[in-house]
């Protein structure tokens, strides 16, 4: 398996602790979306795309990054976040354009995963920013858990697990 954590993180460092402990299990490459390039992309079989949510979606240069992609075929994927805030179901879809972005591409989205983060922007800094210590313990075991349940949908999708 052949798989690359794309990611940014410019404000704590939550996404990027998310995306560690995500290519760890997955045994993948971190690459920064700014220091990414789509030719060397293609060469992997499963791609993590994630960032921070800022103004209610994903990072612009993780955006703009898949739309220099061209169409792919048997390419995975698989989004992941952290936000100040949680995600309200029918208000907010905090991946919306991303996932819009890799179907378009011809990307199988195997899973999504967020989780809160640490946030002094804007004027939560006057309040000494809120979810301190996010993402914790708890956050980073789930995400593992994340990472395992795609690697587990990505072996099963290629026929490569066996009975067990």
């Amino acid at each position: 398996m052949r798989a690359v954590v794309v990611y940014m993180s410019i404000h704590k460092g939550n996404t990027r602790k998310i995306g560690e402990v995500i290519a760890e299990r997955l045994g993948a490459r971190m690459i920064k979306a700014t220091e990414a390039d789509v030719k060397d992309l293609l060469d992997y079989d499963l791609l993590g795309f994630g960032s921070g949510i800022y103004l209610g979606r994903n990072h612009v240069a993780l955006l703009k990054l898949l739309d220099e992609f061209p169409k792919v075929q048997d390419k995975y994927a698989f989004i992941f976040s952290t936000s100040a805030l949680p995600e309200i179901p029918i208000i907010h879809d905090y991946h919306r354009a991303l996932r819009k972005r890799l179907l378009r591409k011809g990307f199988e989205i195997l899973g999504e995963f967020t989780c809160r983060g640490y946030s002094t922007h804007g004027p939560l800094k006057l309040f000494g920013g809120i979810n301190k210590g996010r993402p914790n313990k708890s956050d980073l075991e789930m995400a593992s858990r994340f990472a395992e349940q795609i690697k587990k949908i990505y072996l099963e999708r290629r026929g490569e697990l066996g009975d067990r």
